[in-house]
């Protein structure tokens, strides 16, 4: 297998994904989500991948395998929020 870069390609962080499915694929939906106010979220969509039902499920398998490789060497994940307390005030 040869793999290469496209002159187009790119990188980016998300920190949030939304999935969308129908009949015929899938559709994931990369974005960063901020918050300028306790109360509020804006999530900035960058990217959409679509992705074949085949491609979606070769995909969780891929990710499971890694995940579990990773929580092996590092220790769980926690998907549940973690009370910390942070000091109010500004940041410098």
């Amino acid at each position: 297998m040869n793999v290469v870069q496209a002159p187009d390609y790119r990188e980016s962080y998300a920190n949030s994904v939304q999935v969308r499915v129908s009949v015929w694929d899938f559709q994931l939906v990369f974005g960063l989500a901020s918050s300028d106010a306790p109360d509020q979220v804006t999530i900035t969509n960058r990217n959409a991948i679509f992705l074949s039902p085949q491609q979606a499920k070769a995909l969780w398998n891929v990710l499971g395998q890694n995940l579990s490789q990773y929580e092996q060497a590092f220790g769980t994940l926690n998907l549940e929020p973690q009370s910390h307390a942070f000091p109010q005030g500004p940041i410098n």
